[in-house]
């Protein structure tokens, strides 16, 4: 079986023009992002919702997923790095420095589609769980292009194994195969975002509101609270922990999940958007005061 390892050495620029670095990981993070916005405008087509109240949400996707993801590194990982100097204080706002958590970046979605369905949903005929529950597809999908951009980084990967697909990560001075992590989690959001595509144009009539987020969020966190079993340690302090902050910060959003089901079959819902009823026009009842005088 050693014929089926990987030596993976690939530089994850893709090309340097001047001080510009073009790599593989922005390459990738964008194209998840461009992905998502073809997806949620069939989306808005099928359900007859105005696509002009797409380039919103992308902006906001964008801003909410790069904030949230830079700020849950810093705070869940390496605060004392980050808040312990000015030095460290200043690189937060230096992502292309590395560091993203997909945590963070999860809360700060949450609370951007909040707004969101909070400015827009109410005449358009949907709500805060609506959003979710469509947005959770393409992010899927943009999950598993990121992961595969962690591989092309040769960064966030497991440790030795003697099964045949290890990858030996030589720009990090492997020489022994290693779990290619990044590829699990990058096949495990794959075949999730393609099961919730098929859910949703096959069964959207008869699922529930909530349903496809509270897929989702069990198993995109359920499968990285395993992963991380196997996966190195990110920063000094998790080492000799039971659990590790990936997964401890990964049972919240388990648990979320398993609400968002119970709502779903309580509540019976459906799942796509429900448009209010247009005001019907007609003469307006006539009354005293417009009556002639006399009459």
């Amino acid at each position: 079986m050693e014929s089926l390892i990987v030596h993976w050495n690939v530089n994850p620029a893709i090309l340097h023009i001047g001080g510009f670095e073009l790599r593989w990981y922005s390459l990738l993070f964008v194209g998840g992002f461009v992905l998502g916005w073809f997806i949620m405008k069939s989306f808005f087509k099928r359900e007859k919702i105005s696509e002009a109240l797409l380039d919103p949400m992308l902006y906001m996707l964008l801003i909410c997923t790069i904030v949230g993801a830079r700020l849950g590194h810093c705070i869940f990982y390496q605060p004392d790095y980050y808040f312990g100097s000015w030095e460290g204080f200043w690189e937060i706002f230096m992502p292309w420095k590395g560091g993203l958590a997909s945590h963070g970046g999860t809360i700060a979605l949450l609370l951007g589609i909040w707004w969101y369905a909070n400015k827009y949903g109410k005449k358009n005929g949907f709500d805060f769980v609506w959003v979710l529950d469509h947005l959770v597809i393409p992010v899927a999908f943009a999950a598993c292009l990121i992961r595969l951009g962690n591989l092309f980084n040769s960064e966030i990967y497991g440790g030795p194994t003697d099964l045949p697909w290890g990858f030996v990560f030589e720009r990090n001075g492997e020489t022994v195969p290693c779990h290619p992590t990044q590829l699990y989690e990058a096949g495990t959001y794959l075949l999730e975002g393609l099961f919730l595509m098929w859910l949703y144009w096959k069964r959207l009539d008869k699922t529930y509101r909530g349903t496809f987020v509270g897929i989702f969020l069990i198993i995109c966190f359920g499968s990285r609270f395993l992963i991380e079993f196997i996966k190195n340690d990110q920063v000094a302090f998790e080492a000799g922990m039971p659990l590790n902050m990936g997964q401890l910060l990964s049972i919240p959003f388990v648990l979320l999940g398993i609400g968002f089901l119970i709502y779903a079959f309580v509540k019976k819902q459906p799942a796509a958007a429900i448009h209010p009823e247009p005001l019907q026009k007609g003469p307006k009842p006539e009354t005293h005061y417009a009556r002639p005088l006399g009459e």
